[in-house]
């Protein structure tokens, strides 16, 4: 194993411990992107509540598209773990060779398609007049760098495949330190700031929203090269050269993507779903936009311990089962729910506590902040049973069962979550807060549904039964 690597697969270590030193740089990844994404929405709403409606409101369609290429990174994690688990490390190359051939192959398309549509996408996500130009220019900025982005969920998933959680860590750091520092430079105008005694000039572009979108796009940039350029330099068993033959392995892509295909639809589905509910959210004005915007920035602290336990449930179950050890899954799976439960239930209740101090940090809007409060302390409910619901996700696709978790949250993202935004918002003329209500329920049903089908069993087939189709 590479330096800082351990075997995931030892039953003689403690199965808490694994899960811990898996999570942990997950965990700090989560809370340091929370941050800078609190960073990063408040200096954008220094501008103004149109400033922020601009930014957020394409998030929806950006989801759709860049769920395809989070999805691919979904197959790929699998078969690195289990290839990593049965320590075939050339199998676990030839996937590592192929993440960078599928970039190429499905992350081009999309950013064309972003480039082009870039006035399009917001116009149809129901920008107002006042935001539309923006709202347009923001997009088109950041599309033209978007595969970069795609590049660190890709090449992010293919480490932690590996069982390498650290290395997306420190590059994701960096680059969000400088996406922080660049927003500060370009987003605000030449000023004086004050520290302590000190008054001093800062130099800044006064671009406004373009320069939030900039700063975004080179720290994308950077980080992506630099993930690229890892899977050639750190040293791992697994570790590609240039030497390698890049040619595409047809079957081998055919494997990914037959996997990937089900993760792909439930992202896609996740994503239409979401933008129904951002259309419906859009008619309630200007103020619910941002204050959806708010509060979803605020909730993603609980993302943090969330993502972080359901992607190390994923490579946890991969490496057993490439082992040959599906009790060792199942006792990581329950292991890992318990810990995030437990976790996510103070995080829920710091999230209603807190719920304004958190808010007001974004905005100074005093009515966006009041709606935003309401949506927050709805939603702190259902931060374990979400937490759950992630976890038995990752666990299934980390056995290679990723067309269930694409049932399940088909069924519940529309069925529930958007069948109820739009019987709420559209047909009875609620408040936002009722949406917040419609997505804990679609979060009680995937829970429910996932912990279902992983207590069958029939997961610990199933990627056998992949490449057998």
């Amino acid at each position: 194993m590479a330096r800082g690597q351990i075997d995931l697969t030892d039953e003689s270590r403690s199965p808490i411990w694994n899960i811990l030193w898996l999570a942990w740089p997950l965990f700090l990844e989560q809370i340091l992107a929370t941050f800078v994404s609190f960073a990063d929405t408040a200096m954008v709403g220094s501008l103004g509540v149109e400033a922020t409606a601009s930014v957020s409101i394409s998030n929806s369609f950006v989801f759709l598209l860049n769920g395809a290429m989070t999805a691919l990174g979904t197959g790929l994690t699998a078969y690195i773990a289990r290839s990593v688990g049965a320590k075939d490390y050339e199998a676990a190359k030839a996937y590592v060779r192929h993440s960078l051939i599928l970039l190429a192959m499905v992350g081009l398309p999309l950013v064309i398609v972003m480039v082009s549509l870039h006035r399009h996408i917001p116009m149809w996500m129901g920008a107002e007049p006042e935001i539309l130009d923006t709202a347009a220019e923001y997009m088109l900025i950041t599309s033209s760098c978007r595969l970069f982005q795609i590049a660190i969920m890709v090449l992010g998933s293919v480490f932690r495949g590996r069982g390498d959680t650290k290395t997306p860590l420190v590059i994701n750091t960096v680059v969000n330190l400088l996406n922080v520092t660049g927003n500060y430079l370009l987003i605000y105008p030449t000023h004086e700031a004050h520290f302590l005694f000190l008054a001093f000039t800062v130099p800044g572009a006064g671009m406004g929203v373009a320069g939030a979108a900039l700063s975004t796009g080179l720290s994308w940039v950077l980080g992506g090269t630099a993930l690229c350029v890892m899977l050639f330099t750190k040293k791992d068993p697994s570790r590609i050269s240039l030497r390698d033959s890049f040619l595409p392995d047809i079957p081998l892509i055919g494997r990914v993507v037959k996997l990937s295909v089900p993760a792909m639809l439930e992202r896609m589905s996740m994503s239409l779903s979401g933008i129904v509910v951002t259309r419906c959210i859009a008619s309630l004005g200007t103020i619910a936009i941002a204050s959806n915007s708010v509060y979803s920035t605020v909730e993603s602290i609980s993302y943090m311990p969330a993502f972080a336990f359901s992607v190390a449930a994923t490579t946890l179950v991969g490496q057993a089962l490439g082992g040959k050890k599906p009790d060792l899954a199942i006792r990581y799976t329950h292991l890992t729910n318990r810990v995030g439960i437990l976790l996510m239930t103070g995080a829920g209740i710091c999230l209603y506590v807190f719920a304004r101090p958190l808010c007001s940090l974004i905005t100074r809007d005093e009515e966006a902040i009041k709606l935003a409060v309401e949506c927050l302390r709805v939603v702190a409910f259902v931060q374990p049973i979400q937490t759950a619901a992630w976890i038995y996700a990752g666990a299934l696709r980390g056995a290679g069962d990723t067309r269930y978790p694409f049932y399940i949250t088909t069924v519940c993202n529309w069925c529930i979550r958007a069948l109820g935004v739009v019987l709420c918002i559209v047909v009875l003329h609620l408040s936002l807060p009722w949406a917040v209500f419609c997505m804990c329920l679609d979060n009680l049903g995937r829970m429910i549904l996932t912990g279902l089908r992983f207590r069958g069993g029939k997961w610990k087939t199933a990627i056998q039964k992949t490449k057998e189709a």
